[in-house]
């Protein structure tokens, strides 16, 4: 069963707010920076963007559920008692 993965990027963001104060290093993680500025406008009502930056590429894969199974069993059981070698 293969779970559609959507393109996630993360934008750093500069804004002045509707009362004037600047805040730096605002993240936000949306698939397109229209989609950010909405966001970032949801929570800073009237703001302005000063500047944005794309932090991080999109990761362009799928996600399955054998890879899913597959990463949890390469992971270490703790509970296992230490192996001597």
């Amino acid at each position: 069963m293969e779970i559609p993965y959507l393109a996630m990027i993360k934008f750093g963001f500069r804004i002045k707010t509707r009362n004037g104060m600047v805040v730096d290093n605002l993240i936000v993680a949306a698939p397109n920076r229209a989609e950010a500025e909405r966001k970032l406008t949801q929570i800073y009502h009237r703001c302005e963007v000063l500047a944005c930056q794309e932090l991080q590429q999109a990761v362009k894969e799928s996600f399955d559920l054998e890879s899913a199974i597959d990463l949890i069993g390469k992971q270490p059981d703790p509970d296992a008692p230490a192996r001597k070698d």
